[in-house]
């Protein structure tokens, strides 16, 4: 019987997100593929170090334990989508044993972005540190994000907090075009006449709903045990404010996820707030957030929607 991964949190992740890929990449760069080869064959049993991305796949991977048969049914399944050939691979598979990360399936590819198989694997987020291949992903209606070179944040504990913006990375971009095209008086107006309305999906809305399934098996768990902590926190970052926070909560409610804190800024910092809220990591569909956000907090670019074809004038 073949293995189902379409009731399972599925991740795509390249080792250019997860692991610290610069110097075999300066060898790549400089000296050529050959060289790269032999550089990574030499190496093949020294270890990468961690990367932007490495904190929040070893915490999502962490939430298996909550599973009932953890070792043959998990919650998340991560999958590595490497552009490495099967042997310059060695390195990154021999990496991800040496962190103890339960990561057994990946697809190399010489040469060549795996995204189109997205779909197949039931991916609900592919990350990498290739901005051309998430732009190439996000194009065909694929969930990916490009992961910046930012802060790491990783304590000593098992709690993971991923923290989202909500236009165009949850949902879609439609209310951004208004206040793209329109202005910010427009904009309220245009969601307060909505506020019923649910928002379309965005590229990251399946994410979240699959997280939120976790969330759900973490209250069940409380209820049994009362003194457990849970381990899982989301949190919406976004520019809007009032008027304009209902439909978003009301977006919410209706896809029936909960996040646990909303900040509803109106064009404050959000690097100031993530700063606090130290989020393992946090999507946003604007560079220049990002920009700020990055010092503080591992950050990844999803470059979808008005935003990144229009240019950044007025931001949500």
């Amino acid at each position: 019987m073949a293995y189902e991964l379409s009731n399972k949190l599925v991740i795509g992740v390249a080792s250019s997100a997860m692991f610290d890929l610069s110097e075999s990449d300066k060898v790549f760069r400089t000296k050529g593929e050959e060289e790269y080869r032999k550089y990574q064959s030499s190496n093949i049993n020294e270890p990468l170090g961690k990367g932007v991305s490495f904190s929040f796949v070893k915490r999502l991977l962490s939430l298996n334990n909550l599973s009932d048969k953890p070792d043959t049914d998990p919650l998340v399944e991560v999958i590595l989508l490497s552009r490495n050939d099967p042997d310059t691979g060695l390195r990154v598979m021999n990496s991800i044993e040496h962190h103890n990360l339960s990561i057994s399936r990946a697809i190399f590819m010489q040469g060549k972005s795996p995204y189109e198989y997205i779909p197949a694997l039931s991916i609900s987020l592919f990350l990498s540190g290739s901005s051309s291949d998430v732009r190439e992903a996000i194009g065909m209606g694929y969930p990916a994000g490009h992961v910046m070179e930012s802060t790491i944040i990783d304590e000593d504990d098992d709690d993971l907090r991923i923290a989202f913006d909500f236009d165009g990375v949850l949902a879609d971009d439609e209310s951004e075009a208004v206040m793209h095209k329109t202005g910010l008086p427009e904009f309220h107006e245009h969601e307060t006449k909505n506020v019923l309305q649910p928002h379309n999906p965005g590229p990251l809305k399946e994410f979240l709903v699959k997280v939120s399934a976790i969330q759900k098996i973490e209250e069940a768990k409380k209820k049994i045990e009362p003194d457990y902590q849970n381990r899982l926190r989301v949190s919406v970052v976004t520019a809007r404010n009032a008027p304009s926070h209902e439909r978003a909560l009301n977006t919410l409610k209706e896809w029936g996820v909960m996040a646990n804190d909303a900040f509803f800024l109106g064009g404050v910092d959000k690097g100031l707030i993530l700063g606090v809220l130290k989020p393992h990591i946090f999507f946003d569909d604007q560079s220049g957030h990002l920009s700020s956000t990055s010092s503080v907090a591992p950050s990844v670019h999803i470059p979808f929607g008005i935003k990144n074809t229009e240019g950044n004038k007025k931001e949500l």
